[in-house]
C-alpha cells in the first residue's frame, strides 16, 4: 500500500486542461523528464517529509496526486504524457540497489516509462551503475540535498567515468531549493564538469535558486541541459530573474519539461500554463515539451 487516496472528480478532470495545450502546439503529447514513481514504503516516507513541512521542505506543501501507482499512470496517460521517468534517488548507502530493482520491475509493465535508476557515493557504485547501463537504464537521478554528498565525491569517480562513456543522462538536483545545505549549489557541478566535460547532466528545477550559475554551465558545456520542474509556477518560492529569460530562450534545444508529478500542490496543467505565459514562442514550447526529450532519450512507443 502507498497510503493512496481515491482520485477525486476535480483531479480526474485535470486532463481537460492539459490536452488542449499540447494539441494546440501540434504535438503528439508531452515528454516529462521529471516524474517520480517509488516503492510504496519509500513513497510513504517521502510524502511524510512533505506533509510535515519540516526543515528539508520549509513550507506547507499539499500533495495533489496522492493516488495509487496504477491510478497515477492512468492520470498521466489521460493527460497525454507519452514518456515519463520514475526517478528514484538514494538517500544513504545500500539503498540504490533496492530502488533500482523496483524501478526495473515497474518499468517492465509501463511502456511509456523512461527506465530510471539512481546511485550513491559508496563502494561498488561504478560496478552497479555499469550493470544498470548495460541492462537498459536510460536515465539516472541523484539528489545532493537529500543524500548530503558532493557531486565530485571520490567514491563517484568511477561512476562518472561510466556515464561519460555511455552518454546516459543524469537528472541532478544540485540547487539549494527548497532548503540548501553544505552540499547544494553549483560549485561541485562546476568541478565535476571540468573533469568530465562530456557528461549529460540535466539540472533539475533550472538549478533554483542559483539560476544564473547553472544557466552558465548549460551555456558552457555541450551536454548540460536544464529542466523546468516547478519553476515559473505561482507556488514556486524562487522567482526566475527576468533578465535571464533571453538566455533561457537561446538555450531552446537544452531545456526539458519537468513537473515533479505527483508531489505537486497544483494541477499538472499549471506548469504548462506557467511556461506559456513566458511568451517565448510556440517553437520554444514545442522544443521544451516534446522535441528535446525525444532528442535526448528517444520517442519510445508511438502515440495512441
Amino acid at each position: 500500500m502507498t497510503d493512496a487516496h481515491p482520485v477525486p472528480d476535480d483531479v480526474r478532470g485535470d486532463a481537460a486542461d492539459v490536452m488542449p495545450f499540447w494539441q494546440g502546439l501540434g504535438l503528439p503529447g508531452l515528454f516529462d523528464v521529471h516524474v517520480h514513481f517509488l516503492p510504496p514504503n519509500i513513497q510513504r516516507a517521502v510524502w511524510a517529509v512533505f506533509d510535515e513541512a519540516g526543515p528539508k521542505i520549509g513550507r506547507a506543501w499539499p500533495i495533489r496526486y496522492r493516488q495509487s501507482h496504477e491510478e497515477r499512470v492512468d492520470l498521466l496517460r489521460s493527460f497525454g504524457v507519452r514518456r515519463f521517468s520514475t526517478l528514484p534517488y538514494a538517500h544513504k548507502p545500500g539503498v540504490a540497489g533496492y530502488l533500482n530493482d523496483w524501478s526495473r520491475e515497474f518499468a517492465a509493465g509501463v511502456p511509456e516509462v523512461i527506465r530510471s535508476a539512481t546511485f550513491f557515493p559508496e563502494t561498488g557504485a561504478a560496478d552497479y551503475v555499469a550493470a544498470e547501463v548495460a541492462d537498459g537504464v536510460e536515465l539516472f537521478k541523484i539528489h545532493v540535498q537529500v543524500g548530503e554528498f558532493h557531486l565530485d565525491d571520490p567514491l563517484l569517480d568511477g561512476v562518472w567515468g561510466v556515464l561519460s562513456d555511455s552518454g546516459t543522462p543524469v537528472v541532478t538536483h544540485a540547487g539549494s531549493g527548497p532548503v540548501g545545505n553544505d552540499f547544494t549549489g553549483p560549485a561541485s557541478m562546476q568541478r565535476l564538469l571540468t573533469r568530465f566535460p562530456q557528461l549529460r547532466l540535466v539540472v533539475a528545477h533550472l538549478g533554483a535558486p542559483e539560476f544564473e550559475p547553472f544557466l552558465e554551465l548549460a551555456e558552457s558545456f555541450e551536454h548540460v541541459h536544464l529542466d523546468t520542474t516547478m519553476v515559473f509556477t505561482d507556488f514556486f518560492g524562487a522567482p526566475y530573474p527576468p533578465d535571464l529569460l533571453p538566455r533561457l530562450a537561446a538555450l531552446q534545444p537544452k531545456v526539458l519539461l519537468g513537473t515533479d508529478f505527483p508531489t505537486i500542490p497544483y494541477p499538472y496543467a499549471h506548469q504548462l500554463e506557467s511556461l506559456a505565459r513566458l511568451d517565448l514562442g510556440d517553437d520554444w514550447l514545442r522544443a521544451v515539451c516534446w522535441e528535446n526529450g525525444v532528442r535526448l532519450l528517444g520517442e519510445g512507443l508511438p502515440p495512441t
